[in-house]
């Protein structure tokens, strides 16, 4: 019987040292990776910043979409103006064209004060005819003029897309 206990105990100290060693290259990734808040402020669902189409080839996509068309993608552009109401709607640069981008499920906004500001954004991008009112609407928001506003006067084909997620990178603090 004391065989079996000192064979048991043996094997039950050979066992818990195990050999638990990292690679190099591991430690040396979580060392000289920031978290992803530490770099950006998300909203909406939680995405990375991998695997992003760059402005030109998010242009390229939308050239082939066509209406009906959807197409799940993650790209980053500049934004060119937030809905000043709510912050509920933004438009950014594609290109020669922009696209409008909502949030999926009224779910998120966006701060009002991010024009200029390069954005990484996930979700679908489609093509939509938007109506008049609906681009009243959005101008009205957007803070156009009441001229501005009155001088929409037919639909239009408009680059979409439903975002269910945002990153903005976090100011930098010298």
């Amino acid at each position: 019987m004391k065989k079996i206990i000192f064979i048991l105990s043996i094997v039950l100290v050979l066992v818990s040292c195990k050999n638990n060693k990292t690679s190099n290259e591991a430690v040396d990734l979580a060392v000289n990776s920031k978290p992803i808040q530490d770099k950006y402020n998300s909203f909406g669902d939680a995405i990375t910043d991998l695997n992003v189409l760059t402005q030109n080839q998010i242009s390229e996509t939308y050239k082939n979409l066509k209406s009906g068309d959807t197409l799940n993608v993650k790209f980053q552009a500049e934004v060119s103006s937030v809905c000043q109401a709510k912050g509920c709607w933004m438009r950014v640069n594609v290109g020669e064209e922009e696209a409008m981008i909502k949030f999926k499920d009224y779910a998120f906004f966006m701060p009002k004060d991010i024009a200029g500001q390069e954005v990484i954004i996930e979700g679908k991008a489609f093509v939509a005819e938007v109506s008049v009112d609906e681009q009243r609407h959005y101008a009205e928001d957007g803070g156009s003029t009441k001229e501005e506003i009155m001088a929409i006067t037919a639909p239009k084909r408009t680059l979409s897309f439903e975002s269910s997620g945002v990153l903005i990178p976090v100011a930098k603090t010298e």
